[in-house]
This record gives C-alpha cells, structure tokens and sequence, in this order.
C-alpha cells in the first residue's frame, strides 16, 4: 500500500491513498483524514485503506484524483518523533575523519542517534532554505521507517513488526556549524534544519523481496544538478538494521504510533579510494561530506564545494524493474527570505 499527504485541509494535510505507478490518488476522510490518525489506530484503518489502494490499481476507485508529487507535504508533515540513526559505520568514520575525530571502536556494537526536529518538516518539492552558503550546506539522502506503538525496552524483532511504513529522507546538514555545536557536547541542534521525506511513504511488503532482515537491498540513486552523485545499495553495509535502531530508540522510553527512525545517509564500502565515484566505476555518495573526505585522503584538500543557492537535489529509489516506489524528492537550494 502506498499513501501520501496533499497539502490541503490544514497543516496535518490530507490523507491520501495512492496507486502502485504513482498516476492516481483518492482522498479517505471517511477513514482517516490524516497519516498520523491512520497511525493511531493501523488495526482499524489497514484493511479498508488497502481495498482502496486495490481498487486503484484496478483503476475502478470512484472519486480517484491525478496524483502530484509537486502537490504533497512530507508524509508526516510533522510527527511526535524523529530520531535519525547513523548505521552505515562507513559513513561515520569518513566524517569524523573529516573533523579530525577517532572512531569509538564502540560504535559497530551500540549505534549512534539524535533527535531531530520534528514539528516543521517540508515537502518533497519545497526548497532547502537557508541564510548562508557559509554554512555548509549538504543533502543527506536516507532511508526512515514509521512505527506503530512500540513498548519500552522492545526486542529488536519485535520492533521489526512495529514497522508500519517507509519513506526516503533528505536529511540536510549544515556541515559548518557542526563542530562547534558538538564542542558544547551537548548534539546537533542549528545544524540540522528541516528534514523532506518522499511523496509517498509504502508499506513494507511493497518492496517484495527487497525488504529482508529489515533492511532495504534496494540502490538509493542521487541527482545533484542533473547529474549522476550515487547509486549506493541501501541494504549493504548497513551495521545496525531497523530494527535495531528502533530497539535503540525505545530501550528507556516509549515509541507512539507514528515515530520516524532514519538510517542514517546510506554509505558504502568501496575499493580502494579511487574509482569511488560514479563517474569512475564506483557507487558515489549520499552526501558531500563523504566526497570531500575522498578527495581530501586522495589530494590533501577538498574540492568540491558544499552546496550553493540553485543548486538541485533528486534522491529517489526504484523496485527491481525499474517502478518507482516513493516518488522523488526533488529540492532547489534557496536563500531564506525572511
């Protein structure tokens, strides 16, 4: 099943259930009106919302709309909970190197995570805002999985079956007011401005074999200005599964329906340091961060810029044959005009 959230009826937006290849939509109010009041009660609301999405891929569904991506909030435009891992250790322990920091031989057993903020997410097509191109401005293209309730100190098996449904994340980073903000030694908190998730967020059996160990074997593939930046498979290299970062999330406190746990930006090992990037043989990056720490081992200095005002982000995911599953998220950096 596959639903998303127009940008209508308020700020929670208007549930949507949308058809398998992303051309048709129908609104629900009569069974929820929101993602979230589907979340709180998934026992009640599943079956019905699944025998619309049935009818819309029959293409018999009354009162069905033309489904836009351009026309979406975030799935969640805002939620009770975002908690954003870092399990892809390979990510880690290049951007830490970037910082000149050591990698705690820690962080391949207990998993790293921050909570984000949450009540002002942006939608798949609305601009990455910012003051100033000084502050570093990086994508950061993740996977994040929602949950239902999820009890205190759950088994990492049974957060595996809380998960309801997946999204794809940009999770943007001001990279250079990171080192000073974690100096106070008290986490990320300007350096992380609002996150956009995909147009559509899917349940987890709509990625077939793809979705196993609860992970996604699938390549999450990012555009920067048109052009190639990374293919990464989601599902390599990922040290901690969701369902790990969920029991990490929940081992002192509850989850309520409708948590939002990332994976942290999805990064590959590759050989050898040359022949990383697309463009030489390799699967790219996920964020520019990465990048830079390549070229600063290769060449003894960065390159590549952050990004610029104008600047183009595309971050999407397809099934084995080629479908897309979540819609793209598509994002022009832009001065904030405020």
């Amino acid at each position: 099943m596959k639903l998303a959230t127009l940008k209508a009826g308020g700020r929670d937006g208007a549930l949507v259930v949308v058809s398998r290849d992303l051309q048709r939509c129908r609104r629900v109010p009569a069974i929820a009106r929101t993602l979230q009041a589907a979340l709180d009660d998934w026992g009640g609301v599943a079956a019905p919302l699944q025998e619309v999405y049935e009818a819309l891929n029959d293409n018999v569904a009354r009162r069905a709309e033309a489904f836009e991506a351009k026309r979406c909030h975030s799935p969640l435009p805002r939620a009770y909970q975002w908690a954003d891992g870092s399990a892809y250790v390979n990510h880690v322990e290049l951007v830490r190197r970037a910082r000149g920091a050591e990698l705690p031989q820690s962080l391949w057993t207990d998993p790293l995570m921050y909570q984000g903020g949450s009540d002002s997410f942006v939608g798949p097509r609305d601009p990455i805002y910012a003051f100033s191109e000084e502050w570093g401005i990086d994508l950061e293209a993740e996977v994040a999985v929602v949950t239902g309730d999820v009890r205190m100190g759950a088994t990492a098996e049974q957060c595996a079956g809380a998960i309801r449904l997946l999204m794809l994340v940009n999770d943007v980073s001001l990279r250079n007011l990171i080192p000073n903000e974690l100096a106070k030694g008290f986490g990320f908190f300007q350096s992380k401005p609002a996150c956009a998730f995909s147009p559509v967020a899917v349940t987890p059996d709509e990625l077939g074999d793809a979705w196993r160990d609860a992970k996604v074997h699938l390549p999450l593939v990012v555009h920067l200005n048109g052009k190639p930046f990374g293919r990464p498979n989601a599902g390599a290299d990922m040290t901690f599964d969701f369902g790990r970062l969920i029991a990490h999330a929940a081992r002192t406190r509850e989850l309520e329906a409708g948590s939002i746990i990332g994976s942290g930006t999805v990064s590959n090992r590759q050989d050898g340091l040359h022949g990383s990037s697309i463009e030489n043989g390799g699967v790219g990056y996920c964020c520019l961060a990465e990048l830079r720490m390549y070229e600063t081992i290769e060449t003894g200095a960065p390159k590549t810029s952050f990004l610029k005002f104008g600047d183009r982000v595309r971050i999407e995911m397809a099934d084995v044959q080629g479908r897309a599953l979540f819609g793209a998220i598509e994002q022009s950096v832009v001065r904030y005009p405020g």
